[in-house]
């Protein structure tokens, strides 16, 4: 069955549907800092892996520890921005890379 089908009978059963958005109350800000996270962190786990590295091997290039690395790649929001953007930048990443993460 098409997502929009199931969308469509929710509704007629009285369901609401929503994104997180609606369900938490947030604001545009908001979310869209949690998108901001999310994209970060996808982008941090991406990059690992294609380098082959596991979480242990880039919490010691940026510094960190291992359950750390783990927390910025679940967009734990105890992680800093700062903290994935300079994990990234280890791992090579160039400002138009970040840009390109955040724009998908």
């Amino acid at each position: 069955m098409a997502k929009s089908t199931k969308l469509e009978k929710l509704r007629r059963a009285g369901w609401q549907v929503g994104g997180a958005k609606e369900f938490l109350g947030l604001s545009d800000a908001e979310a869209a800092f949690i998108e901001i996270r999310v994209a970060l962190s996808r982008h941090l786990r991406e990059r690992r892996m294609e380098q082959g590295l596991s979480q242990s091997d880039l919490a010691a290039k940026v510094g960190s520890s291992q359950s750390r690395v783990a927390k910025m790649e679940a967009a734990d929001p105890t992680v800093s921005l700062d903290l994935l953007v300079r994990s990234l930048l280890a791992l090579g990443a160039s400002s138009a890379d970040i840009g390109k993460a955040l724009r998908r």
